[in-house]
């Protein structure tokens, strides 16, 4: 199966093509970007200020019930196509992830 994620060293980079001022906050699924798969992410936030990443950062945290301090913006503050770190515990990060993409996505 193709990912939007990769693992590196201690954390999960996970890529996410990101579209503000939605009518409702979802993960969509994963769709094919530019620069390979992408997780295609829906938030009702404006992109102003870093309110968008920041719902996008919330949004990631309750979907896969990890903690929001686990999350980082590490590229694309001001682009649709980010990159966020995970850290935490690896494989932990990697079963959630497999696991609300089998289960469906919301």
């Amino acid at each position: 199966m193709i990912t939007p994620w990769r693992v590196v060293k201690d954390c999960v980079l996970l890529h996410i093509s990101l579209v503000p001022k939605s009518s409702v906050d979802l993960v969509e699924g994963i769709i094919e970007g530019p620069t390979g798969c992408v997780l295609r992410v829906k938030v009702r936030a404006l992109p102003d200020k870093g309110k968008a990443n920041q719902a996008v950062l919330h949004l990631l945290s309750k979907w896969l019930k990890i903690p929001k301090s686990s999350f980082e913006l590490t590229s694309g503050a001001r682009s649709k196509l980010k990159t966020i770190k995970i850290s935490g515990d690896l494989q932990e990060i990697l079963k959630k992830l497999e696991t609300a993409l089998k289960l469906g996505l919301g």
